[in-house]
């Protein structure tokens, strides 16, 4: 009878063994199958996001097309308040857009044309010095002998030969000496905007400022298109201050800015004396759009958590200037809020010669920086619209 309970209680064990064997086993297999179908929702859900994504892509550059094209007979204008007609290009100039081949609402599509943008290739000599000076705090402050070799720094990057210049050039010998070293351009040609920091001294003096929204090396423009400058843009040019730059981007949300009488009621005319040789009317037929999912900006606040902050500047890093982009303060002192904090999107340059051509990509990066998005921080008065 012993003998006959030890072999019933072996016999419960393997049993009870068995059954727990079985259960981690079927935990198992129930939670690779679950995550195997949250896996397979979730690429559906990405392949369906990408695709929505580059289709508002293609929409974006059928709508720079559409601008080459004759305008429909009997098709209304668009007038400001006053009545003005409005210059429909103008409205590339990074605002949120409802393009002709509607996209989800869920999409937010900017679209920002390069003459907003100062072009590095067709820079002149002046024009660089004056961007220097800026950059060391003005023409009453900078130190002649620094901008004398960062200019000669420039010239040796640009020029043809591998002949340093007298004062601070910089040619292959110290370039080869840094870690890790490199060549210099010696070309007039820049290949990439960030190539800019590449330059004996400029990392220091450009090293915080968005490249991708301040410069271009696209065109043949050489001044500046108030009505489609980015704020960044406007930043480095001689003569602005944030009380102007915030004037000009809240003027040009209601009216076009379509001659020097509307550009004098913006800018004083001691600041106009510095600034008026960069001021032009052109358009370029390079454009950066961007395309991204709409986020609100209480969507991403997390209790405790800090605020959403500018991206880098340049290289894509939070510099030591970094500013807030989602909480920000106004030249009068006060708060202002950007409604959208998204700050990285999918980004294509491309030039849009005519309608009858497919756009020519020049560059496309999954995740480049926006421009600053801030709406103006200042509201003006009716006296500027008279």
């Amino acid at each position: 009878m012993r003998r006959f309970n030890n072999q019933r209680g072996t016999v419960i064990i393997i049993v009870l063994w068995t059954a727990a064997l079985l259960t981690v086993l079927v935990t198992a297999m129930a939670s690779k199958v679950r995550l195997s179908a949250k896996t397979v929702v979730h690429n559906h859900e990405a392949a369906v996001s990408w695709a929505e994504l580059m289709g508002a892509v293609s929409q974006a550059e059928m709508e720079l097309m559409m601008e080459n094209m004759a305008r429909p007979v009997g098709e209304p204008l668009v007038t400001s308040e006053e009545g003005e007609i409005r210059e429909q290009r103008y409205r590339f100039n990074g605002q949120p857009l409802n393009l002709h081949y509607p996209v989800s609402d869920d999409i937010v599509v900017r679209i920002y044309n390069h003459a907003g943008k100062i072009n590095l290739n067709r820079i002149e000599r002046g024009k660089l010095r004056q961007l220097i000076e800026v950059q060391l705090g003005g023409r009453e402050e900078a130190d002649p002998d620094e901008v004398e070799e960062l200019m000669a720094a420039w010239t040796d990057w640009t020029d043809l030969n591998d002949l340093a210049s007298t004062l601070g050039g910089a040619e292959s010998d110290y370039y080869q000496s840094l870690e890790p070293g490199y060549a210099p351009r010696n070309s007039a040609t820049f290949d990439t905007v960030d190539e800019l920091l590449l330059i004996r001294g400029f990392a220091e003096l450009f090293g915080d400022v968005n490249l991708e929204a301040a410069f271009t090396i696209y065109g043949n423009e050489r001044s500046i298109n108030l009505n489609l400058a980015t704020r960044e843009a406007l930043q480095l040019l001689p003569g602005m201050d944030d009380e102007i730059i915030e004037r000009i981007l809240a003027y040009r949300e209601v009216e076009d800015i379509n001659n020097r009488q509307e550009i004098n009621e913006l800018i004083p005319y001691e600041n106009l004396v510095e600034l008026g040789t960069w001021i032009g009317n052109q358009f370029s037929q390079v454009s950066t759009v961007y395309v991204y999912p709409k986020v609100e900006a209480n969507a991403l606040a997390v209790e405790g958590s800090e605020q959403i902050s500018v991206p880098g500047r340049g290289n894509g890093e939070n510099g030591e200037n970094g500013e807030n982009r989602d909480t920000q303060e106004n030249g009068a002192g006060e708060d202002y809020d950007n409604p959208d904090p998204v700050t990285q999107a999918y980004m294509e340059i491309v030039e849009v010669r005519s309608f009858r051509e497919l756009p020519t990509v020049m560059k496309v990066d999954p995740y480049g920086y926006l421009p600053d998005t801030a709406p103006p921080r200042v509201e003006l008065d009716n006296s500027y619209f008279d």
